[in-house]
């Protein structure tokens, strides 16, 4: 008898509490989004920035990390949303699937720079220390697939081959009962947490700062996913020169990767002299904050404990 990884019952992927309906999938982006929150939170305060400030960063770039993801996916597939007889509003339908992490991770970038841009913290210094903690939130999200019963590849007699039920919409036709396929969930997982720690090594090996960190987690994980998706059954829409948009886009983090570090390199010789680009900008009054006329309480907190920081 073949071995195999079985998939898990489908009553398993949603469940009720009360009159709303619970998606495994949506619990385990929750995971990964607090998880990150976490490793970042404590990965700041190491770069001398409150722990707290985190959470902003995360109020920032998970709601447009999530419109990107969304956006980004409906316009790689743009056959499934406006084909003759489809609803403008399934664009919106967010809960009935279809979310692109290169697209999170546009509005994610965007949300960071809103955030960092208001309290005055380096841009880099908050992506280098986020970089890694994507990984283990990937991670994390890819589980929801396998509880979903998809993001699987092409068929395979390896005794690790996933089982997927042939009354899947995915299931590919002309196919038998019983076929096997490339767990790709599984393989991204392994390929995420190993690169956390390779960049956690590297970075403290070589004191990688302005930026580097940032641009391996863009290169390794643009190598993983590129592979994963050239064997993917389902892949994203077919993009120039018959090449899924998704392995252009994975392509793309490669390059920018290799260029960010080159360029990084070269402007930035020594370490960083702090985290923050300046002194705190003058918001609010001392009645409403409690703080002397001309500092923000909330940006004063921020920047205690920072070296270098009278």
């Amino acid at each position: 008898m073949r071995t195999s990884i079985p998939s898990p019952p489908q009553q398993w992927a949603q469940f009720q509490v009360g009159p709303f309906t619970v998606h495994t999938y949506a619990l385990c982006i929750i995971a990964g989004i607090i998880a990150a929150t976490l490793i970042l939170g404590y990965r700041l305060k190491r770069r001398g920035i409150q722990p707290g400030f985190a959470i902003d960063i995360a109020l920032w770039s998970v709601p447009l990390g999530i419109i990107g993801a969304r956006f980004y996916h409906v316009f790689t597939h743009v056959g499934d949303y406006f084909a003759p007889g489809d609803s403008p509003w399934d664009v919106f339908a967010i809960w009935d699937g279809g979310n692109a992490l290169y697209g999170s991770l546009i509005g994610g970038a965007i949300g960071i720079v809103i955030a960092c841009r208001r309290t005055r913290v380096r841009f880099w210094s908050v992506a280098d220390a986020l970089a890694p903690a994507l990984l283990v939130a990937q991670s994390l999200g890819r589980l929801g697939n396998y509880f979903n019963h998809e993001l699987f590849g092409l068929p395979t007699t390896l005794p690790w081959g996933l089982q997927i039920e042939a009354t899947n919409p995915k299931f590919p036709p002309g196919l038998p009962p019983g076929t096997l396929f490339q767990p790709l969930f599984l393989y991204e997982i392994i390929w995420n947490l190993l690169g956390f720690a390779v960049i956690l090594w590297l970075e403290r090996r070589f004191t990688l700062q302005w930026g580097k960190v940032l641009a391996l987690y863009l290169i390794w994980y643009g190598v993983g996913r590129s592979y994963l998706e050239s064997i993917r059954i389902d892949p994203s829409s077919i993009g120039f020169l018959s090449i899924p948009a998704n392995v252009w886009a994975s392509l793309g983090a490669i390059a920018l990767g290799i260029v960010l570090f080159v360029v990084q390199s070269r402007r930035h010789v020594g370490a960083e002299p702090s985290a923050f680009t300046g002194q705190s900008p003058a918001a609010l009054t001392t009645e409403e904050t409690g703080a002397p006329k001309g500092e923000d309480a909330s940006l004063r907190d921020l920047h205690r404990d920072t070296p270098g920081k009278p």
